[in-house]
């Protein structure tokens, strides 16, 4: 599957926090997410792992009982089912893949009922 870029498509996930899906195989998807200055996203966990880039800005992660902060260039990988959240500190620019696959977070067309 190759996808070219364009500016539309996003989902506001959350005030702020936007995302799309890049692209997606059997086993992983990828999503871009554009995050606001000041914006949350709230403690949570899925059975996800999550391996992201920082593109651009930066946040602050709670995963677990730790904090840590990023910027661009730096990198991460979340263990599935682990609680983690984000702060955004600077607007930001995120990419990040999960495994397996998130079908919420496939376009509507291919989600299963």
């Amino acid at each position: 599957m190759f996808k070219k870029h364009t500016e539309d498509q996003y989902i506001e996930m959350l005030p702020g926090i936007r995302r799309k899906t890049l692209v997606f195989g059997e086993k992983t998807l990828l999503s871009e997410f554009r995050l606001k200055k000041g914006e949350t996203v709230p403690i949570h966990q899925h059975p996800y792992e999550q391996t992201g880039y920082m593109v651009s800005g930066s946040v602050s992660f709670t995963i677990g009982d730790d904090i840590h902060s990023v910027g661009p260039g730096d990198s991460w990988c979340i263990p599935a089912d682990m609680a983690h959240g984000v702060e955004v500190e600077t607007d930001a620019v995120v990419v990040e893949v999960f495994s397996p696959v998130r079908e919420d977070y496939l376009p509507e067309t291919l989600q299963k009922p």
